[in-house]
């Protein structure tokens, strides 16, 4: 059997001292320089533009993502003690303001009322006795105000018959003794314009009790008015009716459990109020201003862009109304960038708004280009402020 011959390459590698191998091609470099090149001025011009932009439009733009839908909820209460008989909402459900929600037990309370409504009836019927009293003093007075005109009238005559006996029985014409019983019957006429002096100034002084009396009962009936008001109040008060429309939410309030006054049952989320509050840093709130444009973007829609308009912006920073202030005069300092929220009004319709839930996570981004100019206004305000008068 023949062994197998090799078949020679057709192809075998140059020698390594071929010059013409190790030279590249003259037209490969240049393209390659060319493209280089081009690269080059596209990055230039990119960047240019780019730079251009940002100047004169992109640096107005200030967004974040520190932004999400918020409500303000109602939280419900019970102003009253008492057990639960109802509870006719559930968590989730739509309520209108007025709607009954809870109905705490209002046993104790209509008696209460019961017991208002009868001390009504007493007072009234004290104030009643108390005017007929009055018409009675009034009479006593009228009597005394009579008897003392004629104890008057009778001390009148007896002064004068004892001014015209006395020359006489000085002359002897008449006997002393006459003269005498006369003097002693104007005393006793004096005594009695006196006793009935006294008599009309006591019945005088009856009817200024009974009238006070009268003034003191009017008193204790609206007296009794309010507590009967009050615990009409507090009967209607057992009824927990929604205070705003919405939807409920945590909602821990089940039939048969006591409550307290000022227990939260329950929290009405006010669907239709909802807002965007936003957290910029401290560096991109320098040209934000109510009424501002916004672009929002949520989560939850990705593919859906809502627009609203700033609201107000608040007083300080989210750090500056924490429950514990940072205290930065105190230990070591290391700064950081503060946030501010903002209050943003999101323009949603019915639709929308079944979605756009209180806490989802959103991308903000308010354009500030009308405010521009503030810079100016600020810088030229110090200048002013600045300048040696």
């Amino acid at each position: 059997m023949d062994e197998p011959t090799a078949t020679p390459s057709t192809s075998s590698p140059a020698p390594a001292d071929d010059p013409t191998a190790a030279a590249p091609n003259p037209g490969k470099r240049r393209l390659i320089g060319r493209i280089a090149l081009g690269v080059l001025a596209v990055g230039i011009l990119y960047g240019g533009y780019s730079y251009f932009e940002y100047r004169t439009y992109g640096r107005y733009f200030q967004e974040t993502e520190d932004a999400y839908v918020k409500a303000d909820g109602v939280a419900v209460s019970s102003k009253l003690a008492g057990y639960v008989r109802s509870v006719n909402v559930t968590e989730n459900q739509a309520v209108t303001a007025g709607n009954l929600l809870i109905q705490v037990d209002p046993t104790d309370y209509s008696t209460k009322l019961e017991q208002a409504a009868a001390q009504v009836e007493v007072a009234r019927a004290s104030e009643a006795a108390t005017r007929a009293g009055i018409g009675e003093a009034q009479a006593g007075v009228a009597q005394a105000a009579a008897a003392l005109a004629a104890a008057q009238r009778d001390l009148a005559y007896l002064n004068g018959e004892v001014a015209r006996y006395r020359p006489l029985a000085a002359s002897g014409a008449e006997p002393k003794q006459a003269l005498d019983q006369l003097v002693s019957n104007r005393d006793k006429a004096a005594a009695q314009v006196r006793a009935q002096q006294s008599a009309l100034q006591a019945a005088r002084a009856k009817v200024a009790t009974t009238q006070a009396q009268v003034g003191q009962t009017a008193a204790q009936i609206e007296a009794a008015r309010a507590q009967q008001q009050a615990a009409r109040n507090d009967l209607a008060t057992t009824r927990i009716i929604a205070p705003i429309n919405g939807k409920v939410a945590s909602s821990g309030v089940r039939i048969g459990q006591y409550v307290q006054p000022g227990q939260r049952l329950l929290t009405i989320v006010p669907t239709d109020k909802i807002y965007v509050e936003a957290n910029f840093k401290e560096t991109q709130i320098g040209l934000m201003r109510p009424g501002q444009p916004v672009k929002i973007k949520v989560d939850a829609l990705p593919d859906v862009e809502f627009h609203g308009q700033v609201e107000s912006i608040t007083p300080g920073t989210g750090a500056n109304f924490s429950l514990i202030p940072p205290q930065n005069a105190t230990g070591n300092f290391t700064k950081i960038v503060q946030r501010v929220p903002v209050r943003i009004r999101i323009n949603a319709g019915p639709e929308s708004r079944k979605v756009l839930v209180p806490g989802l996570s959103l991308h903000v981004e308010v354009d500030t280009t009308a405010a521009k100019g503030a810079i100016n206004a600020i810088q030229q305000e110090q200048d002013r402020v600045q300048a040696p008068k």
